[in-house]
């Protein structure tokens, strides 16, 4: 697992970036939120998700929707600034610069070996290892984890018009989700899967309706997980599966 800043690591491979994600590893604990939350930032950064230009949502936004301090967002943003994939000014927005001195193909991209395979094919992959995620997410899941995937959807229902604040809460979403299976190495491959086609996606969500739908979507997916009824669970992800499936499919097809 890295320790030393991205900065200092131009030979850094994709695998060691991401197992920096934050999860559920024994190693986690030894790394500082700030580092969790830096490395969150800039894995969105690097496999496209966020994009240069974009601007971030304001240190208390991304607060609240990582679960931290404006403090520790601050100090994440800050090493990012220094790595030179954040811009930021006085009196504006944080701005995306991009993945600054490492190069994408060597840092984040766990996708890498998934490039020569269709959408159809990582689909389907995708939904057979979803679907025992959240089987087993639906009994395992911790009321703390209920209570958060809660608090994210609704903040989500706020940010119909701002998809880049959006595409960091749903990747939240999504992790929190994966994380409560309570296997990590189902998380970590599931994970992979959700981070295929994000340029797609990102174009997908600047659609009308489509971060509503979303948001639907993850309403129902935390609604079966309360129930505790582990079909029901599968049901809701599937049809989020399918939403999400069939709309990226629709971007390809306009490339």
């Amino acid at each position: 697992m890295l320790t030393e800043p991205v900065a200092k690591v131009t030979g850094i491979t994709r695998m060691q970036l991401i197992s920096r994600i934050p999860g559920d590893t024994p190693n986690i604990t030894r790394r500082t939120i700030r580092d969790q939350i830096s490395d969150k930032l800039a894995y969105m950064i690097h496999s496209g998700l966020l994009r240069p230009g974009d601007e971030l949502p304001s240190e208390r936004e991304l607060a609240t929707t990582l679960g931290v301090s404006r403090e520790t967002v601050r100090a994440a943003i800050g090493m990012l600034q220094a790595w030179r994939m954040l811009e930021v000014s006085q009196g504006a927005r944080t701005r995306v610069l991009g993945p600054g001195t490492v190069a994408v193909q060597d840092s984040v991209s766990t996708l890498r070996d998934l490039g020569d395979r269709s959408l159809e094919e990582v689909a389907e992959a995708r939904a057979a290892v979803e679907v025992q995620v959240i089987r087993l997410a639906s009994r395992r899941i911790t009321p703390a984890q209920l209570n958060r995937l809660d608090r994210l959807v609704a903040d989500q229902e706020t940010m119909m018009d701002d998809p880049v604040r959006f595409q960091i809460s749903d990747q939240e979403f999504h992790e929190v989700l994966y994380r409560a299976c309570g296997n990590g190495l189902l998380a970590d491959v599931v994970f992979d899967f959700y981070g295929y086609a994000l340029e797609h996606r990102r174009r997908a969500l600047q659609r009308s309706g489509a971060i509503a739908h979303s948001v639907t979507d993850h309403r129902a997916i935390v609604a079966a997980l309360k129930s505790g009824d582990p079909e029901t669970a599968v049901a809701a992800m599937q049809r989020h599966l399918d939403q999400v499936h069939r709309t990226t499919l629709q971007e390809i097809d306009h490339s």
